[in-house]
């Protein structure tokens, strides 16, 4: 059996631009990228804290240490610049894997630079 799991995770990042008019995707800060293991083209689902709304995209490569979390064409419609979203990734692993595999969780500071990056999610230890 193969599952679906929870590989990485940029929590709590700021929207810093939404163009509308542009193809379609997710630009972000490739710095951020690597930190979290996202790749360029991988899909990801973003989570709009502010109003729930979840969408899936892929992922251009932003400026490096730029901060730049951009949604782009139509998702644009699902954000405003300012909002705080998650950007999760996922990916398909055995059972062996699931059970040893690590995921990363990185967490950002108010300029959308990594200030930790975790190894788990713990019920109410960060909010």
């Amino acid at each position: 059996m193969y599952r679906h799991m929870m590989k990485s995770k940029i929590h709590k990042a700021k929207v810093t631009e939404a163009n509308l008019n542009y193809v379609g995707s997710i630009t972000i800060d490739s710095y951020l990228m690597e930190k979290a293991d996202i790749l360029p083209n991988e899909k990801v689902q973003v989570v709009n804290n502010y109003n729930g709304a979840r969408l899936e995209t892929y992922v251009i490569p932003g400026e490096r240490h730029s901060g730049m979390i951009c949604l782009n064409g139509a998702a644009a419609r699902l954000v405003q610049v300012g909002d705080e979203v998650i950007i999760i990734s996922y990916g398909i692993y055995t059972d062996e894997e699931a059970v040893n595999y690590v995921p990363k969780i990185v967490f950002v500071d108010k300029d959308n630079r990594p200030v930790e990056i975790a190894k788990e999610e713990i019920h109410g230890t960060k909010a």
